[in-house]
């Protein structure tokens, strides 16, 4: 790449990603700095995750009121909601409102994919190239790639031979016929969950491919009355304040009472109340403060799914299959009936732990047993190559032309979540290590940051900021002595990139929660920005 790039259209920002970080980092560094932005995505609508998740029953499992932006308190007193949880159509419409109140789509270029982004140390700015044709220079650049946006293909032997319909669940296409057809589904995340229970009443067959079962509780969804949305709505500055305070930024109250405290019928009135009310994280946090941490109380939370699994389900064989026996400690999940769908008579559960996959072909799948399911469609809910995976795909290279596959090797690491070592003037929305929460909330904190920090640079006549290693290290060691102290590293999940295929297990989030977070950033702010090195004009 030349070291003149007087060729190229200057911006003073950068962004890649149109979701909900893209957005509010336009915004913020647009309307409250007065720079000049240019955001690019490769959708052909903005949105980020919300845009490509259009599966049938794709829906968001934190609570309405919470799943949006608080920074707008006329924003929050318009925008309304109909359920206890949005669907994919709503949360693309809320952004598509957003993005119009505040004239954010000027400023988007979409179907425009970043291909190159190299730091040039002759004139200390970026160099941006895209897919089609474009050169950018920016001072800054900032990372909205979404932490689950990077598609995770699985890599399975005959996938070209087989003569029916394929989709993965993150590339949703318009118009997918379901009825009548024998469907395949590989993946029970909380993607799988809603796409199997969402589709089994539709199709003639469906066949569901499990590597790991999974611990689930209802989602309580229901309809949200008038009077409780206003309640709401006058409370809000209360409301936000507790979800910024808190660890999982759900909006509820999380417990205090460890599990063992309490007696055994006390537990069980607990998690039947939980069970009853609905939410995955709720369910976790909302109930015991140990479950996450304390194996005993993880059992117990753990015992209490798996006999609600066997009430369900009525075929005792297949009820043994959907049963976990690991620890519950992968991402909560919640849903509108998935283990009831195993009654229907038709839908088959296919266990590829026992029975692995050996093959596609023409047909269908073949699995070890010899078995060949025949199939019209396949459907792929195997997830994301998890918070690192679109950096991977893109040539980004920071000082010295270091890669940043170079510099991450097979651990991606940051400091404070936002920012990485030998890339200068680079920022990352949800970058590695960043906090394990409801979204919203997390991005908010973070363009909140990294726009004081440009602020911060632009009054003290800097012209670059960077982590040291020493910085990014110790962060690092934070992360995984937090980690050390929950249960959610003994088991494989793609928390730790185990649902891609090659991938180390490696840490991927700080797990202390928001409110924690939230004070290391003010901490590094009030320290002058410690731990990072600036370079003056």
């Amino acid at each position: 790449m030349s070291s003149s790039p007087s060729s190229a259209i200057h911006f003073d920002a950068i962004v890649v990603g149109a979701g909900f970080g893209g957005m509010y980092m336009l915004h913020k560094l647009r309307d409250q700095l007065g720079l000049k932005v240019k955001v690019f995505d490769t959708a052909g609508g903005i949105g980020g995750t919300w845009y490509w998740n259009r599966y049938p029953g794709a829906l968001s499992d934190t609570h309405s009121h919470v799943y949006q932006y608080s920074f707008d308190e006329a924003m929050l007193q318009e925008w309304t909601w109909k359920n206890k949880y949005l669907t994919q159509p709503e949360i693309l419409a809320y952004l598509e409102y957003v993005a119009d109140r505040l004239d954010l789509r000027p400023d988007i270029q979409l179907n425009t994919t970043v291909t190159s982004m190299h730091f040039n140390e002759v004139h200390n700015i970026w160099e941006v190239r895209t897919d089609r044709g474009g050169y950018y220079t920016a001072r800054f650049i900032v990372t909205a790639l979404g932490l689950l946006s990077a598609i995770n293909w699985p890599n399975i032997p005959g996938r070209e031979s087989f003569q029916g319909e394929m989709y993965h669940t993150a590339a949703w296409p318009k118009d997918v016929e379901l009825r009548g057809k024998r469907v395949g589904v590989i993946g029970t995340g909380s993607t799988g969950v809603q796409l199997i229970t969402a589709i089994a009443p539709e199709v003639k067959h469906l066949t569901v491919f499990q590597r790991t079962p999974q611990y689930s509780v209802p989602t309580g969804n229901r309809p949200v009355s008038a009077q409780e949305i206003a309640e709401v709505k006058r409370n809000f500055s209360k409301v936000w304040q507790q979800v910024r305070e808190s660890a999982v930024a759900f909006g509820f109250e999380e417990s205090t009472v460890p599990a063992m405290s309490v007696s055994e019928a006390e537990r069980q009135r607990v998690f039947q109340e939980a069970w009853n009310q609905g939410n995955g994280f709720y369910y976790m946090f909302g109930t015991f403060c140990d479950i996450a941490t304390d194996p005993q109380a993880n059992e117990a939370a753990a015992t209490f799914i798996r006999n609600k699994i066997a009430e369900i389900v009525k075929d005792p064989e297949t009820a043994r299959k959907l049963t976990p026996t690991d620890v519950y400690a992968r991402r909560p999940l919640c849903d509108s009936g998935y283990y009831r769908t195993y009654n229907r008579s038709n839908v088959s559960l296919v266990d590829v732990k026992a029975t692995p996959i050996s093959a596609m072909t023409p047909r269908g799948i073949r699995t070890a047993d010899g078995v060949e399911h025949e199939l019209d469609m396949l459907i792929l809910a195997t997830g994301y190559d998890a918070v690192d995976g679109n950096y991977r795909r893109i040539d980004l290279r920071g000082r010295g032309g270091q890669t940043i596959n170079e510099h991450w090797n097979d651990t991606p690491t940051s400091y404070v979540g936002v920012s990485t070592a030998n890339f200068p003037n680079m920022f990352m929305i949800l970058g590695p290590n960043g906090p394990f929460t409801n979204l919203p909330p997390s991005i908010e904190a973070q363009v909140e940051w990294i726009t004081d920090l440009v602020a911060h640079m632009r009054q003290h006549g800097l012209a670059t900021a960077e982590p040291t290693r020493d910085a990014e290290d110790a962060w690092g060691r934070t992360c995984a002595e937090i980690a050390e102290q929950t249960l959610f590293g003994q088991v494989e999940s793609w928390i730790f990139g185990a649902n891609s295929p090659g991938k180390k297990h490696t840490l991927m989030f700080y797990l202390a929660g928001l409110g924690n977070y939230r004070k290391q950033l003010a901490d590094v702010a009030n320290a002058q920005y410690q731990g990072f090195a600036f370079q003056p004009l």
